[in-house]
């Protein structure tokens, strides 16, 4: 019987000892309770939605945003993404207009970024679900701990990933990251209030590619 019967089997395997940690528990008793009396997202077939879309051995690139939208038609466990048909939020504005300035994309007409997520981009939040209207709802109650996993186990097993971290809570994430082996892009976050002071301009995208290339892996299609 696996140990978690909605994460994909690579991640699963890599992730073990996290599922069968008590604090997993907890989490999962807290999140019935929640459901009980609030709206949650994304919906729970989606809270693993990053780790099914791009399996361990498949990543090339983190995206590490902070925590879920929390309005309906949002979040589907994707980072920054919203679902196809929903308007984009300013950040994710913003993240477009850095791809178009960048590599020469077409401005995307979906906020969807799971061709991203195919591509072998793990598009990671720090805490996968909140309550409906309340951001950070869902903060320190094991979310932190578990996605800390991800990172330290994708930085020991794998190589030749790069991390994009946006914005100073992200930013601190560098220190469980090996950037001997691992290359790593900080730069302020994308929303309106901090994107002016130098997320613009950073170049993420083909920095990544460039790296990638380096190191004979093949570069990320970006476009959607």
């Amino acid at each position: 019987m696996s140990v978690h019967p909605n994460i994909h089997e690579s991640w699963e395997e890599a992730l073990h000892a996290e599922f069968a940690h008590p604090y997993m528990e907890k989490l999962k008793a807290f999140l019935v309770e929640e459901k009980k009396n609030h709206t949650i997202f994304p919906q729970g077939s989606n809270i693993f939605n990053a780790f099914n879309s791009t399996p361990f051995s498949s990543v090339k690139a983190v995206i590490l945003g902070q925590d879920p939208y929390h309005g309906p038609g949002q979040a589907h466990g994707l980072s920054f993404s919203v679902q196809h048909g929903t308007p984009l939020p300013p950040s994710l504005q913003n993240i477009f207009k850095e791809l178009v300035s960048d590599i020469g994309c077409p401005y995307p007409k979906s906020g969807d970024l799971s061709h991203w997520a195919k591509e072998g981009v793990l598009l990671l939040n720090t805490l996968l679900s909140v309550r409906s209207g309340e951001p950070f709802s869902h903060k320190e109650q094991g979310w932190e701990r578990f996605t800390d996993q991800v990172i330290r186990a994708l930085s020991e097993q794998r190589e030749h990933i790069v991390f994009i971290l946006w914005g100073a809570p992200a930013g601190k994430k560098e220190a469980l990251i090996d950037t001997r082996k691992h290359l790593v892009l900080k730069a302020p976050h994308p929303s309106p209030l901090s994107s002016y002071r130098g997320f613009f301009g950073s170049k993420p995208f083909s920095q990544t590619n460039a790296y990638l290339q380096e190191n004979s892996i093949l570069p990320i299609s970006w476009c959607l």
